[in-house]
């Protein structure tokens, strides 16, 4: 698993908590990690995130995204993770995609910044 490291941007520190295991650099695993978890789980995490999404979003517009910093990257991966779970927490509720059986979706690259 590939996180970031270092603390999110000060004005987002009451995020933190969730950022080492939700601030995951690829959309892989993101997915992962939304599999892994239980709809409850994956309830509370965004419940946490889904307030402070505009801020941060308006905040990170800020910066040139081609040269975030350190924090800053790791709370676009945090807000990319609540992203990943909106879905499954306000439309499927459940982590997988309801009636997909077994299918799988396995992005063979991230998409360029």
């Amino acid at each position: 698993m590939t996180t970031t490291t270092g603390t999110l941007p000060e004005k987002f520190s009451v995020l933190e908590p969730w950022a080492e295991d939700w601030a995951l650099a690829t959309r892989t695993e993101r997915y992962e990690k939304r599999l892994s978890k239980t709809i409850d789980e994956l309830g509370e995490f965004y419940d946490a995130i889904a307030p402070h999404a505009e801020e941060a979003i308006a905040y990170l517009d800020t910066f040139d995204v081609k040269d975030l910093p350190e924090p800053e990257t790791r709370l676009m991966h945090l807000l990319y993770s609540m992203i990943m779970v909106s879905y499954p927490v306000n439309i499927f509720k459940q982590p997988r995609i309801p009636d997909s059986g077994a299918a799988f979706f396995n992005a063979a690259v991230e998409p360029a910044i």
